[in-house]
């Protein structure tokens, strides 16, 4: 099954000089052509890079996956998930929400240290890479 990569994953993996755990788990998922990139996700790696350098590096490396095709359906499902989230009293982010939407609807799991999925997957249907 294909993974989608979250934000969290990334910047933990790209910008640490010390190999982690999670780093050597994403990059068992490149090997096996198993990551998913949306443009959303490439945006907020790239974000808050001052130095022009770094900037170009990571962009570089990222060049290498290219962006999943987001759709209409994605954004009314992100906004479907949004709403229910809201009634159970859960916050998050658009962004977020885009990402539940883009794996639900085509069968991904995703890959995030982001503790606001551990609430996500309580009232929607998503699968956490790692959790059954």
């Amino acid at each position: 099954m294909k993974v989608l990569v979250d934000t969290s994953v990334w910047s933990l993996a790209l910008r640490r000089k010390e190999p982690s755990e999670i780093a050597k788990k994403l990059t068992d998922l490149i090997l096996s052509s198993l990551v998913v990139m949306i443009g959303p996700v490439r945006q907020e790696v790239l974000s808050g890079i001052s130095d022009k350098t770094a900037f170009l590096k990571l962009k570089a490396k990222l060049d290498a996956f290219d962006d999943f095709d987001i759709d209409t359906r994605d954004y009314e499902t992100a906004a479907e998930f949004y709403n229910i989230c809201r009634k159970n009293g859960i916050q998050g982010s658009h962004i977020d929400f885009l990402i539940c939407a883009v794996a639900h609807n085509n069968n991904f799991m995703v890959y995030t240290t982001d503790k606001d999925f551990d609430n996500f997957v309580k009232y929607l249907p998503i699968k956490l890479l790692n959790q059954d």
